[in-house]
């Protein structure tokens, strides 16, 4: 992917992260917050579905919209809960996603994605790619247990920063930590784009 389309996408994500965070802080009722903080999610399942011509996704999606104009139709007076069981229900789900490919006799998701990039692939890869996979599933529930206790002890605009800014600028240092420490633990591992790992990621068919 060229430089300046990942300068591009970052730019549009971080312009999204600063106008949600704005909306949830001090505009958290209005229907075009909610549309614009929520709509995405929704949208990504209707498309997902559609595309793998999955019916539960597209139903889960259908049902989401509904709640969301029920809610907006008899006036709910406070929708922060609802910001955060959304914020809480995305990592758990990704969470699962990555802890039931670590039961036994499965094949870890990053040890899948890595096996379909990597044209040798040791034990030793293997192990850490086993490793990996489980400390992103520890990583996921520690976002959802600092969310939770910001929620429970702090202002609202503190959880509103820690999810719209903070959650993203996380999964990017978590990514470039890893990415450094493996490169000089493994050497073995070798060098993949972006572009090769979402490709892998679609050929997982996940």
């Amino acid at each position: 992917m060229p430089r300046w389309r990942l300068l591009a996408a970052a730019a549009a994500l971080s312009a999204y992260a600063l106008l949600s965070w704005s909306l949830m802080t001090w505009w958290p009722n209005s229907p075009w917050a909610v549309a614009t903080l929520l709509g995405p999610v929704i949208v990504s399942l209707l498309v997902a579905g559609a595309v793998k011509r999955n019916l539960w996704t597209v139903a889960a999606a259908l049902v989401a919209t509904a709640l969301l104009a029920a809610l907006l139709c008899i006036g709910s007076t406070s929708m922060n809960r609802l910001y955060v069981l959304q914020h809480a229900c995305l990592h758990a789900l990704l969470g699962w996603g990555f802890a039931i490919t670590l039961r036994p006799g499965g094949t870890p998701l990053i040890t899948l994605l890595a096996e379909r990039i990597h044209r040798e692939f040791t034990p030793a890869m293997r192990a850490y790619t086993r490793w990996l996979t489980g400390v992103w599933v520890l990583y996921f529930a520690a976002m959802i247990g600092v969310s939770i206790a910001l929620y429970l002890l702090a202002p609202w605009p503190w959880w509103s920063f820690f999810c719209n800014v903070l959650t993203p600028l996380a999964a990017a240092l978590f990514f470039a930590v890893e990415h450094v420490l493996r490169y000089r633990r493994h050497p073995e591992f070798e060098r993949v784009s972006l572009g090769q790992v979402v490709q892998a990621w679609r050929a997982s068919g996940r």
